[in-house]
């Protein structure tokens, strides 16, 4: 580990662009690559890469002093990155919901993990399939189960049954990967309920990414597609109670700089970041060969190429476990876009959040966003239509707490109910718990909440929350102030 890096990682002023150098050789299952060829319809294609618990700053384009995401910050240069992106919900289940419906958890009725998502909510597959799209999810789902574990609504190491898979026309998921899978052994389940084996020695990334790939290989060019591929790296493998990177991640990144958030904190980042990277470096390569893939089948310029994460980590430092708070670490992640009306190598700074990516695939696909999404589709930011931009984002906090957030420019505000319980989805009453001057305090040592000087922006950001809570569908609550001095 080299000394710690005091300040946030703050992105060049242009991404680095690298060649992506990938040289895969993708597992296709005994069906033979298409020739190259061009797509009747005119509506592009999306392909949606989504990440578990990734910061922000582990890619070179966002700061990252080590050569650890070549492939994304080569996208990134051509495309759109967004400065500040965030979750609007950090825990993969809720996240999850979001992201598929436009809506924010608690309206769907999935605040905390293990909740099915409604089957009459309409999700991105609903939408897409309806506007002529063919429709595929690969990877961890994490909206099908329910109920008592092992009992008949658990599908947690179970295929899961056709009508909790969203409405997606091509299926190879499990709905908890980390419960059939570690990093070099595991199965996903296809549209029958079949197990697909990981071929053995082949690294969980690869190999959602061989049967992505196999996918793609499989398009005729008669119909548009979505693709939606849901990696569990770089996720806690909590069985094994560490970070699973490919072989040798642990030894090749020993030499990291520390995020100045964790420098001089306890946590297990010290152990744990090596893997950490490790597990980014295996995505970003594997974004390389997605890429490629694309190019050598023509559909590179008329496809939408989307790369997230449901959320970050803090790596122990702010509660017990990796996220489920207000905190940077928690809540920011990254976000670059390349495709159709996503060129340019743009970089805007506003601040935007998972919930606006729903109207934005939408509207690339031609489809009017309907009024019960609650984002904004990013084109209306990159082409400066319609009402400004928000000037903070709403993050509901769940399982650790019943508590919200809003992060704005300079301030990071948040509450917490004192007497309700992480799986309230609501409260009527809330105390403050944390605020936060993000310009002279950007890695949150220093807990304001309490400080009399600052009694008159807390007023401020606490009305401007209740108007937040309430566009997603909430009751108006009442902000009590703190009584003492929470922890940082």
């Amino acid at each position: 580990m080299r000394t710690e890096n005091p300040n946030p990682p703050e992105a060049p002023a242009k991404c680095r662009a690298r060649d992506s150098g990938t040289g895969f050789q993708p597992v296709f299952h005994g069906q033979d690559a298409h020739a190259t060829r061009g797509f009747a319809s005119a509506l592009p294609n999306i392909v949606f890469l989504f990440s578990d618990q990734q910061r922000w700053d582990t890619c070179g384009c966002y700061g990252q002093p080590l050569d650890i995401t070549p492939n994304l910050d080569r996208i990134a240069a051509e495309g759109v990155r967004c400065e500040h992106a965030f979750t609007c919900q950090p825990v993969c289940g809720p996240a999850r919901a979001c992201l598929q419906t436009g809506k924010y958890a608690t309206e769907v009725g999935c605040h905390i993990n293990h909740r099915r998502l409604p089957a009459n909510e309409q999700t991105l597959a609903h939408r897409l399939g309806a506007a002529g799209y063919d429709t595929a999810y690969i990877g961890k789902w994490h909206l099908a189960s329910c109920g008592p574990k092992d009992g008949p609504d658990d599908f947690r190491t179970r295929p899961v049954p056709p009508d909790r898979r969203g409405g997606y026309d091509h299926w190879l998921a499990a709905d908890v990967l980390e419960f059939t899978s570690h990093a070099y052994d595991g199965h996903l389940f296809d549209g029958d309920g079949n197990r697909r084996e990981f071929p053995a020695g082949r690294y969980r990334v690869d190999v959602l990414t061989d049967w992505a790939l196999e996918y793609l290989r499989a398009r005729d060019g008669r119909k548009p597609f979505f693709l939606f591929v849901s990696y569990i790296e770089p996720h806690y493998q909590n069985d094994h109670r560490r970070h699973e990177g490919p072989h040798g991640a642990r030894e090749r990144y020993a030499d990291f700089t520390a995020p100045g958030d964790l420098v001089d904190t306890g946590g297990d980042w010290r152990t744990e970041y090596p893997d950490y990277l490790g597990c980014v470096n295996s995505l970003d390569h594997n974004v390389g060969r997605v890429a490629a893939a694309l190019e050598e089948l023509g559909w590179a310029e008329n496809t939408l190429l989307v790369y997230t994460s449901d959320h970050g980590s803090h790596f122990k430092t702010r509660n017990s476990e990796y996220k489920r708070s207000c905190h940077e670490g928690s809540i920011r992640i990254p976000l670059i876009l390349r495709g159709p009306g996503f060129q340019g190598g743009q970089t805007p700074r506003e601040l935007v959040s998972l919930i606006d990516l729903p109207p934005t695939l939408l509207r690339a696909a031609g489809v009017s966003p309907p009024s019960e999404m609650r984002g904004r589709a990013l084109q209306e930011l990159l082409e400066g239509a319609g009402p400004p931009w928000p000037a903070e984002v709403f993050v509901q906090i769940s399982e650790s707490q019943c508590g919200r957030a809003i992060r704005t420019a300079r301030w990071k505000y948040s509450v917490r109910a004192p007497d309700k319980t992480g799986h309230d989805p609501a409260s009527d009453v809330y105390l403050d718990d944390f605020l936060y001057d993000l310009d002279a305090d950007p890695h949150e040592r220093h807990n304001l909440v309490c400080d009399p000087a600052c009694a008159d922006i807390r007023r401020e950001l606490a009305e401007r929350l209740k108007q937040r809570m309430q566009a997603a569908g909430e009751a108006i609550p009442e902000i009590r102030p703190a009584a003492t001095t929470s922890a940082t």
